[in-house]
């Protein structure tokens, strides 16, 4: 059983659907799909052996998270729907372009590497998947993730994360490793796929970040890209009715 949220009117198209990363539940958008839903069909959704939905009957992949998807999309009868999609669940959001085709007009990735991953970031998930290195790898990303924050709502998320183990967090590091070994610049795959892309970001702060992206903008009107005013890696946590407005207006002109 996948656990899934609505909210907002059903005669809207298209819907919105909530993607979290790995071993995030939906209680991440709860905000979010609050104001999103005062104009738009907006589903969360938990992903298997996540949050609310049944325990995960041995190991899976992302090709199985993209099955969730699709189950849900189906059974909630969504003809079109615009994946916002947090993180790594970006490459579930692809491959549901690359699935469904013209169903997803279009996508919105929240702090993602959209233009590949930077140094160190190979080992990382390698470390990710090391029985005796898995914890502190972790405790380094929910430090970098929450550095100066104070948000109760994102230090919540940040916890609910640290209950789930070192198999899952393996699982997430493998799987993610996998994404950017296929397809190392998730911009590109997106480009193949005819789909316009919005990216919403807070973290890193760094300009050169901002710069790059809108350096392939000018080159690539399908891409957009907004920095939120927000200081964690959960900016649908700390401002969610500016990310609301952005995807509004972007769904509306994109659609």
């Amino acid at each position: 059983m996948i656990a899934t949220t609505a909210h907002g009117p059903t005669n809207t198209d298209p819907a919105l659907l909530l993607l979290t990363g790995w071993c995030d539940d939906r209680a991440q958008f709860d905000p979010l799909l609050q104001e999103t839903g005062r104009v738009r069909r907006t589903v969360s959704m938990d992903w298997r052996g996540h949050g609310e939905s049944s325990p995960a009957t041995g190991d899976f992949g992302t090709s199985d998270l993209v099955d969730d998807a699709l189950g849900v999309i189906e059974e909630l009868r969504l003809e079109r729907v615009v994946p916002v999609a947090v993180s790594h669940a970006g490459w579930v959001a692809l491959e549901l372009r690359r699935k469904l085709g013209d169903r997803v007009p279009a996508l919105v990735l929240v702090d993602w590497m959209v233009l590949g991953t930077p140094p160190g970031f190979h080992d990382a998930l390698t470390a990710l998947q090391d029985p005796t290195a898995w914890e502190g790898v972790r405790d380094q990303l929910f430090a970098m993730w929450t550095d100066g924050v104070d948000h109760p709502d994102v230090l919540a998320s940040v916890r609910r994360m640290a209950n789930h183990d070192a198999t899952m967090w393996s699982r997430a590091g493998r799987e993610i490793a996998a994404g950017f070994e296929a397809e190392p610049v998730p911009l590109d795959a997106a480009e193949q796929l005819g789909c316009p892309v919005l990216h919403l970001y807070a973290q890193p702060a760094d300009p050169g970040f901002l710069a790059g992206q809108l350096a392939y903008a000018n080159t690539h009107p399908w891409f957009e890209v907004q920095r939120l005013e927000a200081l964690s890696h959960f900016p649908m946590l700390e401002v969610p009715g500016d990310m609301a407005r952005l995807i509004e207006e972007y769904v509306a002109r994109r659609t």
